[in-house]
C-alpha cells in the first residue's frame, strides 16, 4: 500500500489539482454526491486497479467552495485502501490539502510511518486554448517508515501545455477534451526519473483519460475514467 499511496500523490500533483465548478471553473466539479471510477492499466492494457471517488460535504461561500472527497482505492491484488482529504476552491484557485491524506485512517492502513508533504499546487485555467503554456509546480514528500528509514522523494512537474482538442471514448461515455502534456520529475533517494504524460480533460467532468510514458515515449500505464455521476 505504501506504493499505491506514492503513486496517488504522485498524480495527484501532477495531474488532478485544477479549479473548480460553481464560479471557480468549469472542470472538475465538486457537487455534493459526484462519484467518479478510474481503472488503472498497466503497459499491456492489463486491469490494475481501480481508484473511486465521492464528493461529500460541498459548501459555498460567494465564489469559495470546500468539500471533502473521500477515496477508495483497490490493487490489482484486491486490496483496499480507503481514506478522503480536503480541497478547497478559492476564487480561480483549487487547493488540495495534503496534509489531510495523513488522517488517522490512512497511517493505521500503512503500518507505522511518518509522513510530511509540501510544495506548490498544479493550476488549471478556466479558458484553455491549443498551444497555452501552463505554470510548473512541485512536490516534496518525507516518509520516515518503521522508525529508522527516512524516504524523501521530490516531484516537479513541468514543461506543462494545452496540446489539442481531442475527442475520447471510455467505458463512462464520449467526451470532447482538451489534452495537457508535461513532464514529472522524481527524485527518490538516489534515483532521478522523467515521465512524460498525457491527462484529457472535460468541462464539467474533469480528468477523462491520463497516459504516463517512459523517457522514449512508450506507454507505461493508463488511467480511464469508466464510471461517473453526479
Amino acid at each position: 500500500m505504501k506504493r499505491y499511496f506514492i503513486l496517488l500523490v504522485i498524480a495527484l500533483a501532477a495531474g488532478q489539482t485544477s479549479k473548480a465548478q460553481s464560479g471557480c471553473s468549469t472542470y472538475y466539479p465538486l457537487v455534493d454526491g459526484a462519484n467518479f471510477q478510474y481503472t488503472n492499466y498497466d503497459k499491456k492494457g492489463r486491469e490494475d486497479g481501480q481508484i473511486n471517488y465521492a464528493v461529500t460535504n460541498v459548501e459555498s461561500s460567494g465564489d469559495n467552495v470546500s468539500a471533502t472527497m473521500m477515496m477508495e482505492m483497490v490493487d490489482k491484488k484486491g486490496n483496499t485502501y480507503t481514506s478522503d482529504y480536503n480541497i478547497a476552491c478559492e476564487g480561480n484557485v483549487v487547493k488540495i490539502d495534503f496534509k489531510s491524506l495523513m488522517n488517522e485512517q490512512m497511517l493505521s492502513q500503512m503500518g507505522d510511518v511518518e509522513m510530511d508533504i509540501s510544495g506548490t499546487d498544479v493550476e488549471l485555467p478556466n479558458n484553455l486554448s491549443v498551444g497555452q503554456e501552463l505554470p510548473d509546480a512541485n512536490m516534496q514528500l518525507k516518509m520516515k517508515m518503521g522508525g529508522a528509514i527516512n524516504m524523501n522523494t521530490n516531484v516537479e512537474t513541468i514543461n506543462r501545455k494545452v496540446e489539442k482538442q481531442e475527442s475520447v471514448t471510455t467505458p463512462a461515455g464520449t467526451f470532447d477534451c482538451y489534452v495537457v502534456y508535461s513532464e514529472t520529475k522524481t527524485k527518490m533517494m538516489m534515483a532521478n526519473q522523467t515521465f512524460p504524460s498525457r491527462i484529457w480533460l472535460a468541462e464539467g467532468v474533469g480528468m477523462v483519460k491520463q497516459e504516463s510514458y517512459n523517457k522514449n515515449g512508450k506507454l507505461l500505464g493508463s488511467m480511464v475514467l469508466t464510471q461517473y455521476s453526479k
